[in-house]
Formats: C-alpha cells, sequence, structure tokens
C-alpha cells in the first residue's frame, strides 16, 4: 500500500518551505502529513499549512479510520523525517503540482511521482 498526498494540498506546505529556506517534514503522530521545518502558526501554535495524506487527517476522518490508516502505513510509532526540498522530486512538485505517493517500510520511506495525463482538446 502507499500513502498519498493530493498536489493541490502539498504544493503550498513546498512553497512555504521555499520561502523560508527550509527543510520538509513528513510527521507521524495525528496523522501522516508533511510540514515545513518552519512555518506560520495559528492561535493555538499549531503549525498552520500540513499536508495529511489521504485518509490520514484526523480534521476530515473519525479516529478510528485515521489512526488504523496511519499505523497500517507506518507503523505504530511516531516520527519525523526530514527531506531537503532541493531534491529532484520536490523541485520536480513545485513544477508540476502533481500527487506524491509515499512508501513507508521498516527500513526505508520511498517517494514517487506520478506524472499527470496530459488533457485531451
Amino acid at each position: 500500500m502507499m500513502l498519498r498526498f493530493r498536489g493541490a494540498t502539498l504544493l503550498p506546505v513546498l512553497k512555504e518551505a521555499q520561502a523560508n529556506q527550509c527543510q520538509l517534514i513528513l510527521v507521524k503522530d495525528e496523522g501522516v502529513y508533511f510540514m515545513s521545518q518552519f512555518g506560520e502558526k495559528d492561535h493555538t501554535g499549531r503549525q498552520k499549512l500540513l499536508c495529511y495524506a489521504d485518509g490520514c487527517n484526523p480534521d476530515t476522518e473519525s479516529f478510528d479510520d485515521w489512526w488504523e490508516r496511519s499505523r497500517q502505513e507506518c507503523g505504530g510509532d511516531d516520527f519525523g523525517e526530514f527531506f531537503d526540498l532541493s531534491d529532484d522530486i520536490f523541485q520536480r512538485l513545485l513544477v508540476d503540482g502533481n500527487d506524491l505517493f509515499v512508501i513507508v517500510t521498516s527500513s526505508e520511506i520511498r517517494l514517487h511521482v506520478e506524472a499527470a495525463f496530459p488533457h485531451s482538446h
């Protein structure tokens, strides 16, 4: 299985990391999401811009659903994994805005972008 991060919600996170010249963090705690290492906070001190994986968002999914999906995809332990925005895959995403697919195993995290299909005229 794999996690899907939608380009429309990932792009603002990538741009925030670019503007702050910092890294991206893939986080698994209350859901699974990408965030900028440094970014704007809301009134509670929580980072404003987060891009949740499909099915792993506690704001839109029931507790049992997001918790179980997060555990199935990433294991039971919480983590934060840092990524360099200058990596080719993130530079491509900044340009094309496609969805990002992530596979987490016990030994690695793999990132994959599917090219968008051209629109028919």
